[in-house]
């Protein structure tokens, strides 16, 4: 973040910054009871908003790793609607070592909310989870998620911020930011030995 920032003030907003001058209230050091009611109140509307968002990604999920596009029940997932969709960012994510379609729906998903990557990819892998994710790509995956795009709710308002040019310039920004920093990840576990 402080390189971009770096990079920013050199390129983009150069010149002198505008002054930024705000006055503050008087802190005061609150009550035990309003902290704790704060906590269970911002607590319980996380886990609902979480829950249900998770909840709804997961039956989505479901549906489409279990029909084809004529909306026929499918044995083999890897014929699925979830397939199609996960195999065109494959080759993106496949530098990365991200290039199972299973993973990339699991980043689709997470466009939703950033919970539902975990749940997600345990639906997809299933038993086979640990087979597939190594360590190493297990690390990139970790760096990817973390640093790619924010939910959609964010999203939201990023746009309505900065309007939907400066909306979809920081989405793509945030996701080659991600591949990027998780491409770097990679080589350098490569490097010290990480399999």
């Amino acid at each position: 973040a402080i390189l971009i920032a770096y990079l920013y003030r050199g390129t983009m907003f150069r010149g002198e910054a505008a002054p930024f001058v705000m006055e503050l209230p008087n802190y005061r050091m609150p009550g035990a009871r309003n902290v704790i009611q704060l906590l269970w109140e911002k607590a319980k509307d996380f886990l609902q908003r979480a829950f249900s968002i998770i909840l709804i990604a997961t039956i989505i999920v479901w549906f489409l790793q279990s029909f084809d596009l004529r909306f026929n029940m499918v044995t083999d997932s890897q014929s699925s609607i979830l397939a199609m969709i996960g195999g065109v960012l494959a080759p993106i994510l496949k530098p990365i070592g991200l290039g199972d379609w299973r993973i990339c729906t699991s980043l689709i998903s997470g466009f939703m909310a950033k919970e539902s990557v975990v749940s997600t990819t345990k639906i997809l892998f299933g038993k086979s989870l640990t087979s597939v994710l190594t360590p190493l790509s297990s690390a990139t995956l970790l760096v990817f998620s973390l640093l790619y795009t924010p939910c959609v709710a964010a999203i939201a308002s990023i746009r309505r911020e900065l309007g939907l040019k400066w909306g979809i310039g920081v989405v793509i920004w945030q996701c080659v930011v991600a591949w990027i920093v998780a491409l770097l990840v990679r080589t350098v576990l490569m490097l010290v030995g990480v399999a």
